[in-house]
């Protein structure tokens, strides 16, 4: 499925909920004392959307390659933190919301990095580097491909 716009990314919409996750996380009164752990893994968990948004809005593979792997370094990053967290025994009550929030971590870094895989595995080069050649190559191709289908399926109804 070809996406349009960053928000209509599921992986961009997975990294805003562990945003919001997390500010709900650091809500809370455990955080009040300490404003510098709080500033850091909020930071890591906005870093995590924004990355992919922007590297999306680059308009070329690289580009875009090279923000997926800033953005799931920062989704390891909460998920480091969370861990340290779940270490702390000041934070020993709010070990099963840490635990949701890993996961949903862990789940936008295995996004990430198969959306990766599937772009360095592509010949798609970006939407900057498409020009009126670029769309008459691609058009010639997705005709021989139907027409390569339907050729197929005649010969197997010939078969029969």
């Amino acid at each position: 499925m070809n996406y349009r716009r960053f928000e209509d990314l599921p992986v961009w919409n997975a990294a805003i909920d562990l945003a919001v996750e997390i500010y709900a996380l650091t809500d809370s009164i455990h955080f009040r004392r300490r404003r510098s752990l709080k500033d850091q893994i909020e930071r890591a968990a906005v870093s995590v959307s924004n990355n992919i948004a922007e590297g999306f809005e680059r308009g070329t593979n690289n580009e875009l390659l090279a923000f997926l792997y800033i953005s799931r370094g920062s989704a390891g990053e909460v998920r480091s933190m969370l861990c340290l967290l779940e270490r702390i025994p000041a934070f020993r009550s709010l070990n099963s919301e840490i635990e949701v929030i890993k996961k949903r971590a862990e789940s936008c870094s295995r996004q990430l990095k198969a959306w990766a895989q599937s772009l360095q595995n592509s010949k798609f080069r970006g939407e900057r580097h498409v020009n009126q050649k670029t769309r008459r190559i691609d058009q010639a191709a997705r005709e021989r491909e139907e027409f390569l289908k339907e050729l197929a399926e005649i010969r197997a109804k010939d078969k029969r």
